[in-house]
């Protein structure tokens, strides 16, 4: 099987058949988040380890890693051993998940898919793409109890989201900190949003632009 470059990584990742493989979110949130080297980190829904192997690149204390499948668990174990990347990985659900930590992130999953019908068949991509697993709401909850004092909270989403996430964000005891937008080019409108969170109050700061275009912006 093929082995991908992770970009802006000294990374390579094998992406398995059937498993939701990382996109531009992830790239574009990999290089948003900021980890301190005394941080514990948690990616929710951690896929083939993706977010995980950016994380590594600035030498935090610990990883983890969440997620709903055996197989997608594995996928992420074999990325991280043959990085030379050590973390923990568990199957789990969020919701049920115990630990602190000072920096969690996630690409979650985007769309509130009421139909039936259009729900994908495969549970691992339906997973990755619908939020019935993981609504929003649930998504802060989670967050807000897995936090340490002072802890950040960072994920992308669609720009359509952002009002909703700051609602749910000063719901949890949580206020924004950084927001940096994605364009699909330099004369299109937002695609996408990065934000991220941080219990109690901060300032809030506004980054440059990313254009999908042109990915030294990232």
């Amino acid at each position: 099987m093929k082995a991908d470059w992770l970009h802006g990584t000294p990374y390579t990742m094998v992406q398995p058949e059937g498993i939701y493989h990382f996109n531009s979110d992830t790239e574009l949130l990999g290089k948003f988040i900021r980890v301190k080297r005394s941080d514990n980190v948690l990616d929710v829904g951690c896929g083939s380890g993706a977010l995980l192997l950016y994380a590594a690149l600035q030498k935090p204390k610990s990883l983890t890693g969440i997620d709903l499948f055996d197989e997608v668990v594995a996928a992420a174990r074999f990325n991280l051993e043959q990085n030379g990347v050590e973390a923990e990985l568990v199957r789990t659900r969020v919701q049920d998940f115990q630990g602190r930590f000072d920096l969690i992130v996630c690409n979650p999953p985007y769309f509130e898919t009421k139909k039936q019908e259009l729900l994908s068949e495969d549970p691992l991509i339906r997973a990755a793409r619908h939020s019935e697993s993981l609504p929003m709401e649930e998504l802060f909850a989670s967050v807000k109890r897995l936090l340490k004092e002072n802890g950040r909270f960072a994920l992308v989403q669609r720009h359509q989201q952002t009002a909703r996430m700051l609602l749910l964000a000063e719901a949890n005891g949580m206020a924004p900190a950084r927001m940096r937008i994605a364009y699909a080019g330099e004369e299109k409108g937002a695609r996408s949003v990065l934000l991220e969170f941080r219990k109690g109050t901060c300032g809030f700061a506004i980054e440059k632009p990313a254009f999908l275009n042109r990915r030294e912006t990232f």
